[in-house]
């Protein structure tokens, strides 16, 4: 089974992966954040490396969704290839941080890609405010994090609402975590598990 939550950035993707990991006995796969040769460097100069970063990520989840479906090990994942798709990589493009042409180049090696993996079996989506995300983010206090501005967010989350609007690629649950402490509350993440629950006895 593969599980994946997604959610911008600071909405608690790798926290939640690491508590339903180990609530549920699954293999996580986490974001490559601390290794990622770009990331620091895109924080800095977005309109420099913003397609290289975008092709390492595509790359990076494409060979873990990979690795997923060659075992028959339950895994949840820590963001999807969708959302740089969809969210990441048009939303660099409309700011003018990425030319048209490695736009163009991105999104059909995307499709291309997208043909060899099946979707995940069940898509958990955390809703969160743009304060939220800034309070989060400010918590946990990544060096290349602090220059990221409010309207890059706000740009994000726009995406996140309109791509989880229309998702249809299989079994999707949608969390607000705004009044939630999934992480300190066990009542809170209690609640979650609950609804995820539902939805895992509903996929057999």
């Amino acid at each position: 089974m593969h599980i994946a939550i997604a959610g911008n950035i600071g909405s608690g993707k790798t926290t939640l992966t690491t508590l339903l990991s180990k609530h549920y006995g699954w293999e996580p796969q986490f974001e490559d954040v601390d290794d990622n040769p770009y990331l620091n460097d895109f924080y800095k100069d977005m309109q420099r490396w913003s397609f290289n970063l975008q092709i390492y990520f595509l790359n990076s989840r494409f060979g873990q969704v990979q690795e997923i479906h060659k075992g028959d090990k339950d895994v949840i994942q820590d963001r999807t290839m969708y959302e740089d798709a969809h969210i990441f990589a048009p939303n660099l493009h409309a700011m003018g941080l990425m030319s048209t042409r490695d736009f163009e180049n991105y999104q059909s090696l995307f499709k291309l890609m997208n043909n060899f993996i099946p979707a995940p079996n069940l898509l958990i989506y955390l809703r969160s405010s743009v304060s939220n995300l800034v309070e989060q983010i400010q918590k946990r206090g990544r060096d290349y994090e602090n220059s990221i501005r409010i309207d890059y967010l706000s740009r994000l989350n726009e995406r996140y609402e309109a791509w989880i609007s229309s998702y249809d690629q299989g079994h999707l649950l949608i969390i607000d975590v705004d009044e939630l402490d999934f992480q300190q509350n066990k009542e809170d993440l209690g609640t979650i598990i609950d609804k995820i629950d539902a939805e895992i006895n509903g996929l057999f």
